[in-house]
């Protein structure tokens, strides 16, 4: 495999971009699971502290209510392998946790509330934090990641990790998503046979399900919000720094960020405002994002005041043309967020080739960062650990092959393991293009001409079908610019082709989580596409 092929090649990789496809067979006793009836089926983070505090429920009995779910929809029934691990110690937790509501202390909205995380987000814990890949089984973090350690303080009972596309699905050119050597592949809660898109493909299929309240996802180009999209869910990607990436398996130290993955707006909003903050242990962040980073509650941007005089911008060039479905579903909420008062400007778009062109440059960032960036995660792990570099991943997939590469090959690591040090003139200059292309002469310049407060794109197709044979069958979506730039984005649920659920997207400048959120909200409460998913055997053709 070359080391130079074209963007439209790496997004079908479903590297960065983390989205991917495949033919899965579904079988009789499966095909007649259906909806299984659940006490908390949709149930948002204000509905469950009103039953904590009238004691309707408790902390451990929402934790046991979501245990139960995971094993009656997850590991039996649709069987949906969205969940890798649960934790032994979340009863004991929501325990603790009740006995501090007892006692008058509630540590904020999350106080007892569970959340799934990625399995690529460290806990020094009894769960294990691997990436989805055998290769780092056993080994054990220091401590807990800068997020799971905010949403302990938050009152929130980690109950999970959920599964992953392996690696966050830098690995091979034809990988297909949601599969990791971990934990299998993941289903999609809409239709059984299609993808849930990546990588935090278990994420966005666990939270769709209700298998657990709320939900952190990862991305460094589309990985929030693809899953999100395939399984109708809204996740908010937040610029980069304002949720630390210490203790998170890594591939871009310029990209990687987490955020949340959730069924409402307001809850996504909450949990952003739990995770975020700033992190001296992120050493890629500068010391002046102190003064931005954490102490917002997003939640109060979740205002029903229309949108009179916000202007939103219409990216069609390169972001919409790919899937009649996705266009007709973005323009019924073009027309939705006129009727809140909102002003379109429509086109907005970037100039001539600059996507493809920064997608070309962002690939040979990601490809020099990804050997650095795990090399730092790994000499984190001490001596609990063989694994040290991304040689060695290398060959422990080749000495297992039978477990990791049955299925696809690792393309990309091999690539990556070839590049230099981030000392090398290429990287540089492929770092110095992402940031011109995405910002000064992409986001930022289409913002100012058009003097835009957001910008707006479908997020992607519906799920295409699971090819393990094949690999993905990614057709377009709207996470590359935001992603390179570093800049919010989030999805929110906007209507259904097939069966399948498609969302839109608001993006734009840094540091604008809480514009963007308020767009977001009015748009989810005008039109409230949300709804919980059926666990067809199919989708509706």
């Amino acid at each position: 495999m070359s080391d130079s092929f074209d963007r439209r090649d790496f997004i079908r990789a479903g590297a960065a971009a983390g989205v991917l496809a495949a033919g899965l067979r579904v079988s009789p006793a499966e095909a007649k699971a259906g909806p299984v009836e659940f006490d908390l089926e949709e149930t948002t983070v204000a509905d469950l502290r009103r039953r904590m505090e009238s004691g309707q429920d408790s902390a451990r009995s929402i934790a046991e209510k979501y245990l139960e779910r995971i094993e009656a929809v997850d590991r039996s029934g649709p069987r949906l392998s969205c969940v890798i691990e649960t934790n032994p110690d979340a009863l004991a937790i929501a325990d603790q946790l009740d006995q501090e509501r007892k006692a008058g202390k509630v540590r904020g909205p999350l106080h007892g509330v569970p959340v799934l995380i990625k399995d690529n987000l460290a806990t020094a814990d009894r769960m294990e934090t691997t990436a989805g890949s055998l290769a780092l089984l056993g080994s054990k973090p220091p401590k807990d990641s800068h997020v799971a350690h905010l949403l302990r303080e938050a009152g929130a009972v980690i109950l999970a990790k959920t599964n992953l596309s392996e690696w966050a699905n830098f690995r091979s050119t034809h990988s297909t998503s949601g599969w990791s050597g971990r934990g299998g592949l993941c289903r999609n809660p809409w239709a059984l046979d299609r993808n849930t898109s990546g990588s935090s493909s278990g994420t966005g299929g666990a939270i769709s399900a209700n298998l657990g309240a709320v939900g952190i996802g990862t991305e460094t180009d589309g990985s929030i919000v693809s899953p999100s999209n395939a399984c109708g869910l809204v996740g908010i990607k937040p610029t980069v720094g304002l949720v630390s990436r210490s203790g998170i398996v890594p591939i871009s130290h310029t990209q990687d960020t987490a955020g949340p993955m959730c069924r409402t707006v307001t809850d996504a909003a909450i949990v952003l405002s739990a995770v975020a903050g700033y992190d001296p242990e992120d050493r890629w962040v500068p010391a002046s994002y102190a003064r931005r980073a954490g102490g917002v509650d997003y939640s109060t941007f979740c205002r029903a005041d229309g949108l009179k005089g916000v202007r939103i911008g219409v990216v069609r060039d390169k972001l919409m043309g790919y899937s009649p479905d996705a266009d007709q579903v973005a323009e019924e909420a073009i027309a939705a967020l006129k009727s809140l008062g909102a002003e379109i400007v429509d086109p907005a778009n970037f100039a001539a080739k600059v996507v493809d062109q920064v997608g070309e440059a962002e690939y040979e960032v990601l490809l020099y960062e990804y050997k650095a960036d795990l090399a730092d995660y790994f000499a984190g792990l001490g001596d609990t650990s063989p694994i040290k570099s991304l040689a060695d991943v290398i060959r422990f997939n080749e000495a297992n092959r039978d477990r990791e590469l049955q299925y696809f090959e690792q393309e990309i690591m091999l690539m990556s393991d070839k590049k230099g040090p981030l000392t090398d003139p290429a990287y540089q200059k492929a770092l110095t293009t992402c940031r011109r292309l995405s910002r000064a002469e992409g986001i930022d310049a289409v913002m100012r001409e058009h003097r835009l407060d957001a910008l707006f794109a479908p997020t992607g197709g519906p799920a295409w079908l699971t090819d393990l044979v094949n690999g993905d069958a990614y057709g377009g979506g709207s996470s590359t610019m935001a992603a390179v730039a570093g800049y919010p984005h989030i999805t929110v649920p906007a209507g259904y082709a097939h069966g399948l659920p498609i969302g839109v997207s608001f993006f734009g400048r840094p540091w604008s989580e809480g514009p963007l959120i308020r767009i977001a909200y009015n748009y989810e409460r005008a039109t409230r596409a949300r709804r919980a998913p059926g666990f067809n055997p199919r989708a509706a053709l």
